[in-house]
């Protein structure tokens, strides 16, 4: 297991210039090897006590197949074929299974005791919502996972480290992994903390309004529609933090075929772009609905709206 430099990620592979000191190289691998993980485990907001349960959560299995075939070739007698691949040889699939149903439950959990008010229906939705996998691969996003994944050559030169189903599904093992290490309660709190968090509010808020679920953007996009006011648009106004707890501001703006530039509707802050966009969509909608914008306003009195509106960003 060794520093991918590249992409200051986990990788098999070995970099060409080190290959002339193994000795030195593997105590150089070690020692990166656990600073990484440590920077993870920051952001996880848990020290495993069995570091090999988070490495086995981030090996793809197209990298525990290609170590699998290397060792099973080396081990082959010359002229032998290697055996084929057994499914159960290191990979994070069995890890992904087990995050899932932990991840479920501290979930369905959380909802419950925080939402009396809600019935079997809305909580079923919420948490659909929580769970999901655009929603998950978000999560993954927002603490840097992908740079922690161990892929094979092959898979790292295609982009596999950025695709969603990828992410969402090694987040699940990562959670699989941090149960196996520490019970549920590292889970729970990880879940607080990025699962839910200030998503739960905005789809209560969504439940509150008869929203769809997850989508003010669409929603939003369908009230102007309707009203022939225009099309919304986001504009990213600025981005703070560190790379495990960032915040972004995006403001959206209503942009119609006699402007040249967007109306400033509302801003909306979150810990990724598209919950900031959500957000301010939110926002806009609730302002909309309220009546509190006039859709025919002139455009410096939508950018003083705009400016009364807004909310401070979040440290």
């Amino acid at each position: 297991m060794l520093i991918d430099r590249a992409s200051n990620g986990l990788s098999g592979s070995l970099p060409d210039d080190d290959v002339q000191n193994p000795m030195a190289k593997r105590v150089l691998t070690e020692a990166s090897v656990d600073e990484t993980l440590a920077d993870l485990e920051s952001a996880l907001r848990h020290t495993f006590a069995n570091r090999a349960l988070l490495v086995h959560a981030l090996t793809h299995r197209s990298l525990a197949n290609e170590e699998a075939m290397a060792e099973r070739a080396a081990d082959s007698k010359p002229g032998e074929t290697p055996h084929p691949i057994s499914a159960e040889l290191g990979d994070n699939e069995r890890m992904e299974f087990l995050g899932d149903a932990v991840l479920g439950l501290v979930v369905a959990e959380a909802l419950f005791q925080a939402h009396p008010e809600w019935r079997e229906g809305e909580l079923t939705r919420i948490r659909a919502q929580l769970v999901s996998r655009n929603h998950m691969a978000e999560v993954a996003r927002g603490i840097g996972l992908g740079s922690y994944l161990r892929l094979s050559k092959g898979e790292e030169r295609g982009g596999l480290r950025g695709k969603s189903t990828v992410l969402s599904n090694s987040m699940e093992a990562v959670l699989g992994a941090l149960f196996l290490d520490g019970g549920l309660e590292p889970v729970r709190r990880f879940a607080r903390q990025y699962v839910m968090g200030e998503v739960v509010e905005h789809l209560a808020e969504e439940l509150r309004l008869g929203a769809a679920l997850g989508n003010f953007k669409s929603a939003l996009q369908e009230y102007l529609q309707a009203e022939r006011a225009g099309t919304p648009v986001y504009r990213l106004k600025s981005e703070s933090g560190p790379d495990h707890r960032k915040r972004f501001l995006v403001e959206v703006q209503l942009r119609s075929s006699e402007l040249e530039r967007g109306r400033p509707l509302a801003r909306g802050i979150g810990s990724t772009k598209k919950l900031a966009e959500q957000d301010a969509a939110r926002l806009a909608l609730e302002r909309l609905t309220a009546n509190t914008i006039d859709l025919r306003a002139d455009e410096a009195s939508e950018e003083e709206a705009s400016e009364e509106s807004d909310r401070p960003e979040a440290e």
